[in-house]
């Protein structure tokens, strides 16, 4: 069998799909399959030992969105599946064009999320589902529900978005849960040499990921600013950097922040090993790959309960879980796993356990399994 894999994002770029769709392609390899990527960069992805069909990010809006269509279509056509881990919409198109199956894995509403970024809507993911919203937002809903109801099959990494995804009026047989993998470990430094390897000194907190409005970082260095003594390492990139670091300074935390900028999932997973805490502050969520990262290499969380989180981050078991936009909350829970030693030893010494069902090759041969299966 053949799968197009269709991924908006491609290593170098960091984030979870640019994790999922490599690693899946292997395990699709690996199971005797044959794989086309189509993916968008800003620069020709490096050599695969299968074919990457990139389209230019420079490219405008339309004529890009117009290419990635054709691009999966082609692929398609010499394919027996199509599997969309983004761009969910523009491989629907370009599977029907192909008049191939279409597997999807839904990982957000797409809709929810371009009217927060346009400023079109301020409220909770939860809101947006029962508003009904301007011209723009409508449609952007129907061509959402269009294209997953094109689909054979929905993967979601967590009962939360299934719930939601089932309110848009998909089909319940057609929509499964499969929960995105705790990594398989490289060979990582233990924690005292990771921090002497990254210059981390005393209660320091750990976040990687893609630095944007949805990640609510400003509230992590309010909180921090709260807390004496603590610091904090951001690894990650994106268009909220600039502001994080103003807002940095602007708190009198030069010296307690540091901003990697974007690094290797490797770096990431040092990173948090070396880290007494990760922490994740969004305002939405469904159920990001940083919480596995940290909980698979052995560091407690402290997160707030959107989306997913609170399926896998379990209060007083392996992290803590706070409201969104609660920085006072945020601060004391931060205050709270910095000066109870036990406490944290107990989170720490329950959290690789607390991911094991979700091993990485488990997950992905689930998900092989499903693409195998839809379409016949």
């Amino acid at each position: 069998m053949r799968v197009v894999v269709v991924t908006g994002i491609w290593p170098p770029d960091v984030g979870g799909p640019a994790s999922h769709a490599p690693a899946l392609a292997a395990s699709l390899i690996e199971a005797g399959h044959d794989v086309e990527v189509v993916t968008t960069a800003d620069a020709a992805p490096e050599p695969r030992p299968y074919p990457v069909r990139w389209v230019s990010r420079a490219r405008r809006a339309p004529l890009r969105h117009l290419a990635v269509v054709r691009e999966v279509a082609r692929a398609g056509r010499r394919a027996d599946r199509v599997y969309a881990t983004t761009m969910v919409r523009r491989a629907a198109l370009g599977a029907a064009l192909a008049r191939r199956p279409l597997v999807v894995k839904l990982v957000a509403d797409e809709a929810y999320e371009r009217a927060v970024r346009a400023d079109r809507f301020a409220g909770t993911l939860e809101d947006f589902q029962r508003r009904r919203g301007g011209l723009r937002s409508r449609l952007l809903r129907w061509t959402r529900t269009a294209a997953l109801r094109r689909a054979t099959h929905v993967l979601v990494p967590s009962a939360y978005l299934r719930e939601l995804a089932l309110g848009w009026g998909l089909r319940p047989a057609r929509v499964s849960v499969i929960p995105n993998p705790a990594p398989t470990l490289p060979t990582l430094p233990g924690r005292e040499e990771a921090r002497r390897m990254l210059g981390v000194e005393g209660f320091t907190l750990a976040a990687a990921g893609r630095l944007t409005r949805q990640k609510a970082l400003g509230d992590a260095l309010a909180a921090v600013a709260r807390v004496d003594g603590v610091r904090l390492v951001l690894a990650g990139d994106g268009p909220e950097r600039a502001s994080l670091e103003s807002r940095s300074r602007d708190l009198g935390l030069d010296g307690r922040v540091r901003f990697l900028g974007a690094r290797p999932r490797e770096d990431v997973l040092r990173l948090f090993r070396a880290a007494d805490a990760a922490l994740l502050t969004s305002a939405w969520e469904n159920l990001p790959h940083g919480v596995l990262e940290a909980l698979a290499v052995g560091t407690p969380v402290i997160a707030t309960a959107v989306g997913g989180v609170p399926e896998v981050v379990r209060e007083g078991e392996n992290g803590l879980l706070v409201s969104p936009g609660d920085v006072g909350a945020l601060a004391e829970a931060i205050r709270r796993l910095a000066t109870d030693d036990a406490l944290r030893g107990a989170l720490a010494d329950a959290a690789a356990d607390s991911v094991a069902e979700l091993a990485e090759p488990r997950i992905l041969a689930r998900v092989v399994q499903a693409i195998e299966q839809d379409g016949r």
